[in-house]
């Protein structure tokens, strides 16, 4: 007989909390370091591109390297999450 945890959060919370404001996708999946370390290379590669972005050019290219980090940050969170929820789901089928 295995031993039933609760259940881990949602996805799709996990992936809205994600979107919504930068590494609180991790913080949900109890991985508040790993969030952390997400948020400061956000705000270290958001601010050297824009910093080193020409002055012609796009709020969004200055911020590249930091929206490209917030991208990777939410399919990190998600990807846990799901990974998570399967796991658990597989548990309790036993």
């Amino acid at each position: 007989m295995s031993i039933v945890t609760r259940p881990p959060v949602q996805p799709y919370l996990v992936l809205a909390a994600a979107i919504v404001l930068p590494a609180s996708g991790q913080v949900l999946n109890r991985q508040p370091v790993r969030g952390l370390v997400f948020l400061f290379f956000i705000l270290l590669l958001g601010g050297y591109t824009l910093q080193t972005a020409a002055p012609d050019v796009s709020i969004v290219g200055k911020l590249a390297g930091g929206i490209f980090v917030y991208a990777m940050a939410i399919y990190d969170a998600y990807r846990t999450a799901r990974i998570r929820y399967e796991v658990w789901r597989a548990a309790k089928r036993q």
